[in-house]
């Protein structure tokens, strides 16, 4: 069996399962998570693939199971969550619309000045250090939603739009050194609204939930995907436009991107995990679409053969205040 991807679920018990080029999946015997299986191949000198293919047990019907964001922690606080922007050619053009009304007509935005200086030093020869890309950070991993699970944007939201993406995921070995685990398809999702308003509010509008769909794709990320992004209202699709991502549609290169993600010591902490989206170049909210509550965003793109489907929900209000001690 050739492993294409990995999956984790529940079927009374937390499992994890194998997937092939077919779509057939088969159960990891000895883990009951990504996390477990990685930190066996990483003490054996392996790789994921094949600690995966050395514990292959017996069939799984995905459809019979309940499936699970393709990597968790057991304390959420060491899953940091965080994303790179602007890095994919035509990034810039919706974003810069968004941030140009306050500026004059042949004034370049900040936007577009950094989506230019990943364009010129984004993909640097092998062994340099290229442009810095924009950064932000989202949360921890209490705010992936699981497949299928409620994407809530907080009572006090001006929007909630999705982030067709790519996420790199990530396990820090004992020794410092960040190890990809794979790739995740995934709902980055943000308040466009917020951060239109005032590009400085660029943080405010991240701190929200993301998605994740349930395969954990191994090995090297193809140079071009193609996949389809839409939002489903009562059923039916009011918004789809195609999507692209991989190196070719990019102006980063995904070792620029690590770099300068794990350059930071603190991101090097042994045991960690990172969920690291690198950035979309195509959002409804860029057509004029408002997402209301309960329309369900759905991402799909091959090689992925899982799509991500989340529904949107406002959460309650939180009354929060901070009190003296």
């Amino acid at each position: 069996m050739v492993i294409r991807s990995l999956v984790q679920f529940e079927e009374g018990a937390r499992g994890i399962a194998a997937i092939d080029a077919a779509g057939g999946a088969r159960r990891i015997a000895g883990a009951a998570s990504v996390l477990e299986l990685a930190q066996a191949a990483l003490a054996a000198g392996t790789g994921l693939a094949a600690a995966a293919a050395a514990r292959l047990g017996e069939a799984v019907d995905l459809a019979a199971v309940r499936l699970l964001a393709p990597i968790d922690h057991p304390d959420p606080a060491h899953l940091l969550v965080s994303g790179t922007g602007l890095t994919h050619l035509g990034s810039a053009e919706s974003r810069d619309r968004m941030h140009r009304a306050a500026l004059e007509p042949d004034t370049a935005t900040d936007s577009m000045k950094m989506f230019l200086m990943g364009v010129a030093d984004g993909k640097p020869a092998d062994g340099a250090v290229g442009a810095q890309p924009e950064w932000f950070y989202k949360g921890d991993g209490s705010i992936l939603a699981a497949p299928g699970a409620p994407l809530a944007m907080p009572d006090f939201a001006l929007d909630g739009g999705e982030e067709p993406e790519i996420a790199g995921i990530y396990l820090i070995a004992p020794d410092g050194m960040p190890v990809r685990l794979g790739f995740a398809l995934g709902n980055e999702f943000s308040d466009h609204v917020t951060e239109r308003h005032n590009y400085l509010w660029l943080a405010h509008s991240k701190l929200r939930p993301a998605a994740l769909g349930p395969e954990l794709l191994l090995g090297a990320l193809p140079a071009e995907i193609a996949g389809t992004s839409r939002i489903l209202r009562a059923g039916r699709a009011i918004w789809e436009k195609p999507f692209l991502s991989g190196e070719a549609n990019m102006s980063h290169s995904l070792a620029n991107l690590e770099h300068h993600h794990f350059k930071y010591a603190p991101f090097r902490r042994p045991g960690d995990l990172h969920v690291h989206f690198l950035g979309t170049a195509t959002l409804s909210f860029a057509d004029g679409i408002v997402a209301e509550e309960g329309d369900v965003f759905e991402i799909e793109a091959p090689p992925f053969t899982l799509p991500v489907r989340n529904p949107l929900v406002r959460a309650a209000a939180e009354s929060v205040g901070v009190r003296a001690l």
